[in-house]
């Protein structure tokens, strides 16, 4: 009953408020679907550690694209063999890790240390780091450990078959029990942030300025000097 809960119930419910959660917020709260940006405050460290998260942040979410959804026989027919692919995705996936991790110590070191900022900063937001943090930190620390050991698991075949089961509505958690305990707590941790999502303001990553691009243009004219500030005049004014 255990496993059932954690990993059949668990990602449908965090499935259900994932989607839920989003409708309902952009129908209530489209004025707060905002990152409610601090640059106003502090720009220094924002300025390295907001790109070295968004770009780490960026890879790691088309590694696991890649890597749960894509199946491992894909791969094979273009000809990947197992070696190169985990070679790769090892590399890649340590790299963003990291990066990810370096620029969210600098943006809550920022927080922390700028009065404004902290100031800002609400119990949402602390929970949001936690739980995103905390993920990155089981996902990071499974392929480490794994790969320093020299026994790295293949998640192609126990982890990622199950996550697809998920969305086949035939959840297969005899595949996830086979993993390492590890990629078990980072895939509840997965689960536990997207049931959160909806209420953080992580809800910014489906915020693309579309309308941006069909706008009208925007025209400035100057005002005429000549005129000040004195009040309009009766009648005709005068052609220069």
């Amino acid at each position: 009953m255990t496993d059932i809960l954690l990993f059949v119930v668990v990602p449908y419910v965090s499935l259900a408020v994932f989607v839920g959660g989003h409708v309902w917020r952009y129908r209530y709260d489209k004025f707060g679907w905002t990152t409610r940006s601090s640059q106003l405050y502090e720009r220094r460290l924002l300025r390295v550690g907001s790109p070295l998260f968004h770009f780490g942040v960026l890879l790691v979410a088309l590694g696991h694209v890649g890597g749960l959804l894509v199946p491992e026989a894909w791969t094979e027919a273009l000809g990947v063999s197992e070696t190169a692919y985990h070679a790769v995705a090892f590399g890649l996936g340590t790299l963003a890790g990291f990066c990810t991790l370096a620029g969210a110590a600098i943006l809550i070191y920022r927080r922390r240390t700028v009065g404004p900022v902290f100031s800002a900063t609400t119990g949402n937001d602390k929970i949001m780091y936690v739980l995103l943090i905390g993920t990155i930190l089981l996902g990071l620390g499974t392929t480490v450990l794994g790969n320093a050991t020299g026994h790295p698991h293949d998640y192609r075949q126990t982890v990622s078959p199950w996550f697809r089961s998920v969305f086949y509505l035939h959840p297969r958690t005899d595949l996830i029990l086979a993993a390492p305990v590890g990629f078990r707590l980072h895939a509840l941790s997965a689960w536990l942030l997207f049931a959160f999502w909806p209420f953080s303001r992580l809800v910014h990553v489906f915020s693309a300025p579309l309308g941006y691009l069909t706008r009208p243009y925007i025209v400035y004219r100057s005002r005429d000097a000549g005129l000040g500030n004195r009040p309009a005049r009766r009648g005709w004014e005068r052609v220069q």
